[in-house]
């Protein structure tokens, strides 16, 4: 005799709001009729933090993983005891993920997987089959965003800043060479992050320009901040030398689950740093090609802006000209 249970939502992406209903079915397969004890769904959300050895002192990394910060917690019963007959049997559920009758609700955070801060939302399936029988379980990862009444109203426009690479901006010596450009520091979730960037002069051959997405998390730790900086990812825009006063776009696209509205909450926060590294063809770069992108080394010249990324009620459409160097915006209505 086999039984199992499956736990299926009703949306491929698994992307809701808390004021939408969580929908689905659970999906009971048994080669026999079994009887049980209830069937329920149980909904858990919760902020972990955790602070690691490279970030804190030897004091701070024993505390490891803190106590962590709980959005969602409800149980509902879907199915009272009863008896499910052999084959295959569906059950379907809704469930409003934010319980109206909660005036004072925690707030619910988007999903986000980082380093030391990881924001989950869970549904579990259970199947109680008393104690002379294994009870029957199925988890599932859903995904929040935040609700159309807290996003902006209007399509921003992006923030660009214009920014130099010379050796006066870098905190080791490096050959004369001089690099401009501008990006944007906020950025729509549903949109790449645009700028551009120009090769003005430089006495060495450059080997690559990549753009670095970092995320740095803060973690309040008694009357301590602990902050890490992580790279996320790394989007190359240029590979080996490059014409001189030539505008190169800067397109990137920002990971989802990597990735969520910059929080600034009180026990932690989660913030986002842009990075534009510039490598330079020498011997140095070669006896080291596995080092860390975020250590400044004499090969490479790099520039650290901040980011902040906003979930907006418009998708905003930015288009780059790059023969006048002009950015427009375009509202384009849909998420």
């Amino acid at each position: 005799m086999s039984s199992k249970i499956e736990l299926s939502l009703s949306r491929p992406n698994r992307i809701y709001r808390p004021s939408e209903p969580l929908e689905g079915k659970i999906v009971v397969k048994s080669s026999s009729s079994i009887s049980h004890n209830g069937i329920r769904v149980v909904l858990n959300g919760s902020v972990t933090l955790q602070v690691r050895g490279g970030s804190a002192g030897v004091i701070e990394s024993l505390y490891g993983v803190l106590k962590p910060i709980i959005i969602l917690n409800r149980i509902i019963e879907i199915k009272p005891a009863g008896r499910i007959v052999s084959g295959t049997t569906e059950i379907p559920f809704a469930i409003t993920l934010r319980n109206p009758k909660e005036d004072n609700s925690e707030r619910f955070y988007e999903t986000f997987h980082g380093t030391n801060i990881s924001i989950q939302y869970l549904a579990t399936a259970d199947m109680m089959r008393g104690y002379l029988h294994k009870s029957l379980s199925a988890t599932v990862e859903f995904i929040v965003e935040s609700d159309k009444a807290d996003l902006l109203n209007q399509p921003i426009s992006p923030e660009m800043v214009i920014f130099y690479i010379t050796q006066d901006t870098q905190r080791h010596p490096i050959l004369p060479e001089l690099k401009s450009g501008r990006i944007s520091t906020q950025c729509p979730m549903l949109e790449p992050l645009g700028g551009e960037l120009t090769v003005e002069t430089s006495a060495l051959p450059i080997s690559s320009i990549d753009i670095h997405l970092l995320r740095v998390e803060s973690v309040l730790l008694g009357e301590k901040i602990i902050t890490e900086s992580s790279l996320i990812q790394t989007t190359q825009i240029a590979d080996g030398d490059v014409c001189r006063n030539m505008t190169m776009p800067i397109y990137v696209v920002l990971p989802r689950l990597l990735t969520c509205p910059t929080v600034l909450a009180g026990p932690f926060s989660i913030e986002f740093k842009v990075a534009v590294v510039i490598t330079f063809q020498s011997e140095l770069s070669r006896l080291h090609p596995k080092s860390d992108p975020l250590t400044p080394r004499l090969w490479m010249a790099m520039e650290t802006l901040p980011l902040e990324l906003v979930r907006t009620r418009f998708r905003v459409q930015v288009l780059l000209y790059a023969e006048n160097s002009c950015w427009k915006s375009h509202p384009k209505t849909g998420m």
